[in-house]
């Protein structure tokens, strides 16, 4: 995949840096309890939106759910905005830029990102209640895909183990951090890929993550489509030029599979 030499990355500024869409901005300082605000990014998901907050709603646990809508074509912003219980905001396309958005106007003091093909297993958010009860500030849940294949168990295995030892979390573990590290942090770069792993770059240089027991069970539908050694070697070979200090673009990696 082509990409190009940069510079070492600035200093991240402080956040918010900008605005968020939705509600004003300023309504994410009035709140100060252990709240959970749950943020998932979405793009023309209009299949699975729905499923994806029925899910949620299931969690015990104190949380509010924002959705970040970046600019879908399909109906998916409709849908979203016709289920109770949830907010919805607008924003630019890309996970680091809609995440970042919705963050900007959540209440509460611990931020979870989720994709939406990922499921919790019931209990998950009250594990992630305690854990930052007990002074964890960032880490994310264990993963596992959703298909039986022995290919994607060893994919989920590397994936574990490599959190694990590098404290590097993936987004569809579902990251989450509290509010002021994600503050001091800068928020999520705006990249087009690797927003996740930037991101946690950042955090690791602050805290010390761990991830936790329950288990993120993520949709394998990528994988599958696209074959699961193809799509393990395209994601290696964009982190291996991101360890090059190069910038990878991703070009078609996120929109070739709906």
């Amino acid at each position: 995949m082509p990409g190009r030499r940069h510079a070492r990355a600035p200093r991240p500024a402080p956040w918010p840096r900008a605005a968020a869409a939705g509600p004003a901005a300023s309504a994410w300082r009035t709140y100060h309890g252990r709240v959970i605000s749950v943020i998932v990014p979405l793009r023309n998901e209009a299949a699975l939106v729905r499923e994806a907050v029925e899910a949620l709603r299931a969690q015990a646990g104190d949380f509010e759910l924002l959705l970040a809508d970046g600019g879908s074509t399909d109906g998916t912003l409709e849908i979203a905005q016709a289920l109770p219980g949830v907010r919805c905001v607008r924003s630019a396309p890309g996970r680091g830029v809609q995440m970042n958005a919705a963050a900007a106007v959540a209440r509460g003091s611990v931020f979870l990102f989720l994709h939406v093909d990922t499921r919790l297993e019931p209990g998950a958010l009250l594990a992630l209640e305690r854990a930052v009860a007990a002074g964890l500030q960032a880490g994310a849940f264990t993963h596992r895909f959703d298909h039986p294949d022995w290919r994607l168990r060893l994919v989920s295995w590397g994936h574990n183990l490599s959190c694990r030892i590098g404290r590097i979390y993936y987004g569809d573990h579902g990251i989450f951090v509290t509010r002021e590290l994600f503050e001091r942090v800068g928020g999520f770069p705006e990249v087009p890929v690797l927003e996740d792993v930037m991101f946690c770059e950042r955090l690791r240089r602050h805290a010390r993550g761990r991830l936790l027991a329950p288990v993120a069970t993520t949709g394998a539908r990528r994988f599958l489509q696209l074959g699961v050694w193809r799509t393990t070697a395209r994601g290696l070979w964009i982190l291996a030029q991101h360890r090059l200090g190069r910038v990878p673009d991703g070009r078609g990696f996120r929109e070739e599979v709906r």
